[in-house]
């Protein structure tokens, strides 16, 4: 095995996520085994949005699949790729839609989430602006000859911005849009701090009445559990004059839509689903990516599911020809399949690599080790359906970790010892009975 060149901070927050079950941020390149047809349809997305289209993509596979490592090594690309990106984790009071403002709440952390190349962790909104008004200033300096402390500078630049945000004043709520986005170079180059946080407060969706926003920057709406939407396909027309190649929006555990109990407040969910599938896929929208994630309950479930909303099942429908082991990887749903043997090695390969880079040693664990730890965990009952990726990760990285600390120890000893088993994908919160199915388990009528 090769040794890896990684830095203490990226191998250090790769274990550290690994080993809790969640997707690490950044170096995931180290650890990427697979999905080469998966990535290259996610390619093919961003080319697509690159040259003014859009996309909209479901990743369905079980817990622990890969499906937000997918979805994450897809983000690192695209700002690799000089896009904006942003991502939201749903949940109960992240939405869609609601009657609570579970939406808005989805385009604010969308925005606290929003992130390009050189600030990757999040909070990038006002970096674009200042990026882009900076270059409308240097093409002013250029063609009229003005200095930046020159009076004239202000009203000069606004002409430019009002010259490129045309566009958007033509879409729904585009002129509030470009109105803000004026009042932030102003407040910005006047010395008037508040009017610039109140840009940023308005673009970020904090405003909860439109009297407030029409006293601090003169518009009547404000981003809200209905427009959000619209607000972020404006937004990708902006990111794009700003001189990006589009917006590309990531929206992991759909699973959380699926378990509304509400169907009212489900079916709303759906439907705005719906209305983003349309968008996207019929040109409606422009430079603009979204794509998400969910169990396959979530996508299937004739009872709950999206297959439940007659509209986006017709549209989400299998291609009949994918049987058979073929795959048509141009729809709108990507289906995680299991990795196989092969790629698990490689997997268990680089984790070697990976723990041994870390820790300072040589791993002691070559080809057999590796085969036996394989031949194990791929010969559990069910795991040709139930093993994931995470559950194969976590446990080799824990019976590194033992290794690695109590040197007296031997892998045969470890792996054959009585009880050893890698934990299965079965064990979700949606196929584990709660506490009172139990109780009932052997009662029959």
């Amino acid at each position: 095995m090769q040794t890896v060149k990684i830095s203490r901070r990226e191998s250090g927050a790769l274990l550290n996520s690994l080993i809790a079950g969640v997707v690490p941020r950044v170096g995931l390149r180290h650890i990427a085994v697979g999905r080469q047809k998966e990535v290259g349809a996610f390619l093919q997305d961003l080319s697509t949005i690159e040259d003014g289209g859009a996309s909209f993509r479901l990743v369905t596979g079980q817990y622990g699949s890969g499906k937000s490592f997918l979805l994450q090594m897809i983000r690192n690309n695209a700002m690799e790729r000089n896009f904006v990106v942003a991502d939201a984790d749903l949940s109960p009071e992240r939405r869609l839609t609601g009657t609570k403002g579970q939406g808005l709440a989805t385009y604010r952390e969308l925005m606290q989430h929003l992130s390009i190349l050189t600030r990757p962790e999040g909070g990038a909104l006002e970096a674009i602006l200042q990026k882009w008004i900076s270059s409308l200033q240097a093409a002013v300096i250029q063609e009229s000859g003005l200095h930046p402390g020159d009076p004239g500078m202000v009203d000069a630049v606004s002409g430019k911005i009002a010259a490129v945000m045309a566009e958007l004043s033509e879409m729904a709520y585009g002129f509030a849009f470009s109105t803000v986005i004026e009042a932030y170079w102003r407040g910005m180059k006047t010395g008037q701090e508040e009017q610039k946080q109140s840009a940023l407060r308005w673009l970020r969706g904090e405003y909860t009445t439109k009297t407030e926003a029409r006293q601090n920057l003169s518009v009547d709406c404000i981003i809200d559990d209905q427009s959000w939407y619209d607000f972020l396909k404006l937004f990708a027309l902006f990111a794009v004059r700003a001189g990006y190649q589009g917006l590309l929006v990531f929206l992991d555990e759909g699973v959380n839509l699926y378990k509304i109990t509400n169907k009212q407040a489900r079916d709303s969910n759906y439907e705005k689903i719906l209305t983003i599938f349309n968008d996207t896929m019929q040109g409606k929208a422009r430079y603009i990516g979204v794509f998400m994630s969910g169990t396959p309950q979530f996508v299937y479930d004739e009872r709950r599911g999206l297959f439940n909303y007659e509209a986006l099942r017709s549209r989400l429908a299998d291609n009949q020809f994918s049987a058979n082991g073929y795959t048509d990887y141009s729809g709108p749903v990507i289906k995680l399949n299991q990795l196989t043997p092969e790629e698990i090695y490689l997997l268990l390969e680089r984790l070697c690599e990976l723990h041994s880079c870390h820790y300072n040693y040589t791993c002691p664990l070559g080809q057999r080790e590796l085969t036996t730890f394989l031949n194990a965990v791929v010969s559990r009952m069910g795991a040709d359906q139930l093993l994931t990726p995470r559950e194969v990760t976590r446990d080799f990285l824990g019976l590194l970790n033992i290794l690695h600390q109590n040197p007296e120890l031997s892998f045969d000893t470890l792996v054959n010892e009585k009880g050893f088993s890698v934990q299965s994908a079965e064990q979700n919160p949606e196929e584990v009975p709660d506490k009172e199915d139990e109780l009932f388990a052997e009662f029959n009528i």
